[in-house]
């Protein structure tokens, strides 16, 4: 099930950050960010244990997406694109026109799942990456339906 993330589960997060990421947020950028009035974090939570986590900022009608990880034992069970839907859902909800995202470019599976979503490359940052360098693909999807209005 997907919910919003809460206090209780930064320490559960943070250890999901180290698994999945050569540079790992901390327990304490997590905590700042999930007061964030601009950002939107979930996860998505089986059997009291999270597989995964996104965080999505909106910001002058543009929502970007800045995390998505999933436990690597988790993966490829449609985690990852339900994570998507949410913050694709919330989005469009808080009138965003265009999401981006930033995506290391060897990192073929989470391409293959923002292309299915839409989102175009438009740009790269070289060496944006460490441990190891590697470039940043920039990607965007700029037709976000109108606001759910309910």
């Amino acid at each position: 099930m997907i919910r919003r993330m809460e206090e209780r589960d930064i320490p559960e997060v943070a250890e999901l950050e180290r698994i999945c990421f050569s540079e790992c947020w901390s327990a304490r950028i997590l905590e700042s960010g999930i007061h964030s009035p601009y950002d939107v974090y979930y996860v998505f939570e089986q059997d009291e244990r999270i597989l995964g986590y996104c965080n999505l900022r909106v910001l002058a009608g543009e929502g970007e997406v800045q995390r998505i990880a999933v436990r690597p034992d988790s993966r490829r069970y449609g985690v990852g694109r339900k994570m998507m839907d949410a913050m694709v859902e919330y989005a469009v909800r808080e009138g965003a026109c265009a999401m981006s995202l930033e995506v290391r470019e060897g990192n073929t599976a989470a391409r293959n799942l923002y292309e299915s979503y839409g989102f175009i490359q438009e740009a790269v940052r070289k060496s944006y990456y460490h441990n190891p360098t590697e470039d940043a693909l920039i990607m965007w999807k700029r037709d976000l339906p109108e606001r759910i209005t309910t």
